[in-house]
């Protein structure tokens, strides 16, 4: 790509990840609500705004080819007038300014939290249960457990409808559980939902990549045990996973 890719979020955890093994590849433009400790250590301009601030957003945004929108508030408890603000009003800003900007595609980062009532709500159909027969695979509804995965689950659908109104490609990552080292050795859900730093970096970088419309694909590493499935992102965006979270629990 040669247009700039702007990263929004670029401080957190995620950022953190894209950046750990993708500086070098893209001319990047970053954003953050707060300023960099030391911004030498990041590579490109960076924008310091807050994601709801659309003058700037659009300054970002403007010539980039493409944008990973990662900001927002993270926190699984977080109350609803933070999600609404940076979650939802934040991403349609986003969406907006890439429109009007020209930019070809982006990529949402999703969450596990957007569907996570499938695996702890007693009413949930056996057919979505996961287990070793079935896995969700985006195509299912949206089931949030939490208002954060409200906010997530209100992205994905805002992604559809600048697809469906504007053309504007559109990818949504639901991450799983991301972690720089192995997960915990006592967490088996966690070691199911895993996503190592180098993989994370690895399946952005596929989905600035990739030629598709819409999608919503799992962000896991490659592990034995899995509550989702990872075959649409293989087939799609050609993601090739190095790691497994079973490796490690053992």
């Amino acid at each position: 790509m040669d247009d700039p890719v702007l990263l929004t979020g670029a401080s957190g955890h995620v950022g953190t990840a894209i950046l750990g093994d993708l500086a070098d590849e893209y001319e990047w433009r970053l954003l953050d609500r707060d300023p960099p400790t030391n911004e030498a250590e990041y590579p490109g301009d960076f924008y310091v705004a807050d994601i709801t601030d659309e003058d700037a957003v659009r300054e970002a945004v403007d010539g980039c080819g493409a944008v990973i929108h990662l900001a927002g508030d993270p926190r699984p408890s977080a109350p609803w007038n933070s999600v609404l603000n940076n979650n939802i009003d934040g991403t349609h800003a986003v969406l907006q300014a890439a429109v009007d900007a020209g930019v070809e595609k982006v990529v949402f980062a999703s969450s596990n939290h957007a569907v996570g009532a499938y695996e702890t709500d007693e009413r949930t159909p056996e057919m979505y249960r996961p287990d070793d027969d079935f896995r969700l695979d985006g195509t299912e509804l949206p089931r949030p457990k939490n208002v954060y995965g409200v906010s997530k689950a209100a992205g994905e659908t805002l992604g559809r409808y600048f697809y469906d109104m504007h053309d504007l490609s559109f990818a949504a990552v639901r991450i799983g559980n991301l972690t720089k080292g192995h997960p915990p050795e006592d967490y088996e859900r966690g070691q199911a939902m895993w996503l190592s730093y180098r993989d994370c970096a690895h399946l952005f970088d596929c989905c600035l990549r990739a030629d598709y419309e819409y999608e919503i694909v799992y962000g896991i590493s490659d592990n034995d045990r899995k509550y989702y499935s990872i075959d649409r992102a293989r087939e799609v965006l050609g993601y090739d996973p190095q790691d497994n979270s079973a490796e490690f629990a053992e």
